[in-house]
């Protein structure tokens, strides 16, 4: 049986990896690609995998790729209408949302209205739009399956026990880079330091991200939406050597958690075939080998984007959306070497301050507070 897929962000880390396993398994078909800027990588993959739609965000990348693709059949378009385009596809039936930004609420949105189960990996999806994405995959009958390594271990701890009210959702961290060190040992770290992530393998963003733990505060506020609780269900557990993903404890106190070599594929796989697993070639865990595994609490004095994280989320309406939009802005000013890495923070804790929440925004009022939080760090520079 043939399962079709369309593949938003299908030039970064996510999308790529997705597209191994496309390989790996013949009953797999794409229909649809986009991405950003990438025009060597998409056209590779575009010829490969003889998508219906390939499309780019970007105008001159678009322009270029519709003249390499002009011998194929492959139409090629551009921006949002064509990520809309791509994500309501008739044949897609299952929307790997792997873009990095806002911009993937409405292609999801689009695809949800259509009928698509999404594979979930865009975080800014449910952390700024959860009051809406929610009710309409309920509201549509479709399947938000999470592809985040911690969002899919909590899933997979589920499986059996739906019926059952989670008591806490444990949220494991590796702790990034840095952890263990003082704020004053951060002052000078490098952009080179921050993208040393010593456990998995991921984008620039998402690197720096996992270094001040806005990474996992964006994932709090997602595990909220996905699973229904509360914050104060929700308990970060730094665990260095990342084997357990996360874990999900039940009233009786019974824990159940889901362990694994830090691999990406794993969750991308499961999210494809839910509910079936399919063999996937790789790593085992060897607990002979492993011999031991620590816990600790986080560090939310020296990394104290969690803590804003868990505000912003608490606080609701537009808020999640300038801690995402004040982080990703910063995140691109760091890469640049314009400010140094504990700005990063700064600069969200500042937006933050400065904002009148909208309660219960609606996505244009979504899309309003990212822009306006950009507006007043242009100033702010």
């Amino acid at each position: 049986m043939i399962k079709k897929i369309g593949i938003l962000g299908s030039t970064g880390s996510i999308g790529t990896q997705t597209l191994e396993i496309v390989r790996a398994n013949p009953e797999l078909q794409v229909e649809t690609l986009a991405a950003g800027h990438n025009v060597d990588l998409m056209e590779k993959q575009a010829r490969e995998f003889s998508p219906k739609l390939a499309v780019m965000w970007e105008e001159e990348a678009y322009k270029e790729l519709k003249v390499r693709l002009a011998d194929t059949d492959i139409r090629v378009c551009q921006g949002m209408e064509g990520l809309i385009e791509a994500a309501t596809c008739k044949d897609v039936e299952i929307l790997v949302t792997a873009i990095v930004g806002m911009i993937g609420i409405r292609p999801t949105i689009a695809a949800m209205k259509a009928g698509k189960d999404i594979a979930l990996a865009n975080k800014e999806t449910l952390v700024t739009a959860g009051h809406i994405i929610m009710p309409l995959a309920r509201e549509m009958g479709v399947s938000i399956l999470p592809v985040d390594s911690e969002h899919s271990a909590i899933f997979q701890s589920l499986q059996g026990n739906q019926h059952n009210p989670i008591h806490k959702i444990l949220l494991t961290a590796s702790g990034g880079p840095f952890r263990g060190k003082t704020r004053e040992q951060l002052k000078h770290v490098q952009v080179e330091d921050a993208l040393k992530h010593p456990n998995w393998t991921m984008g620039r963003k998402i690197t720096i991200d996992s270094a001040t733990l806005v990474n996992k505060g964006l994932e709090v506020m997602e595990a909220k939406w996905l699973f229904g609780v509360d914050y104060d269900q929700i308990q970060v557990v730094v665990h260095p050597q990342s084997v357990i993903h996360s874990m999900v404890e039940y009233e009786d106190g019974a824990i159940m958690a889901q362990l694994g070599t830090p691999d990406m594929k794993l969750p991308i796989q499961y999210a494809l075939f839910y509910p079936d697993r399919k063999p996937l070639a790789g790593e085992r865990l060897d607990f002979y080998r492993l011999g031991q595994m620590t816990f600790e609490a986080p560090d939310t004095d020296t990394f104290r984007a969690l803590k804003l994280a868990i505000s912003a989320g608490r606080t609701g309406g537009t808020m999640p959306t300038v801690f995402n939009a004040a982080n990703e802005k910063a995140v691109a000013l760091f890469l640049q070497k314009k400010i140094s890495f504990l700005q990063i923070t700064d600069i969200i804790e500042e937006c933050m301050e400065r904002h009148v929440p909208v309660p219960d925004p609606g996505v244009e009022e979504i899309l309003f507070a990212e822009q306006e939080t950009y507006a007043h760090i242009r100033e702010m520079q």
